[in-house]
């Protein structure tokens, strides 16, 4: 076998992305911004049917919610790719976690998660404290994730909408 995967890129083209990407991160430290990546590959499970694998990140670098410091950077992973803790082995799941941005405005907190090909009757969700649990479905999309929350929340005060596979969250 060459130096170069299935994909077509050689060793070169590795590193050249992994150098490309320590430089984008420099880039989101000094200016407090976010990076987003993902991709999406078909493959056939062993019983034989067609799956979709899509994974992803978020990496988000900026100032401490008070506004005061620079805070960590946060990664938070998206998709349907995960591995297994126990045998290291990557696996394809049937349900997708999907992209998810928090937002402390004050007096309220937003959530927006993207959920491609979900409508606002397809949309669960459960408030329990400062845990948002995000579950929809519409055919064979799946997608479920827990979202912490900067603080607890009273359900009473939840409001939502999904438009265009967009779901907002509004927690008084």
């Amino acid at each position: 076998m060459s130096d170069k995967d299935q994909s077509g890129l050689g060793i070169e083209g590795v590193l050249r992305g992994l150098g490309d990407l320590v430089d984008k991160l420099g880039h989101l430290a000094e200016t407090g911004e976010q990076l987003k990546r993902s991709g999406q590959f078909d493959l056939q499970s062993e019983q034989g049917k067609d799956v979709k694998a899509v994974y992803g990140f978020s990496v988000r670098v900026g100032a401490a919610g008070d506004g005061t410091a620079a805070a960590e950077p946060k990664v938070e992973p998206f998709g349907n790719v995960r591995r297994d803790e126990k045998t290291g082995v990557s696996v394809v799941q049937e349900v997708t976690e999907p992209m998810a941005d928090v937002f402390d405005e004050g007096d309220h907190i937003k959530v927006v998660v993207e959920l491609p090909g979900i409508g606002n009757d397809d949309v669960r969700l459960d408030l329990r404290d400062d845990i948002l649990v995000v579950e929809a479905e519409r055919g064979e999309k799946k997608y479920r994730k827990e979202i912490l929350l900067p603080r607890a929340c009273d359900a009473a005060h939840l409001q939502s909408s999904c438009r265009n596979g967009i779901l907002e969250v509004r927690l008084a």
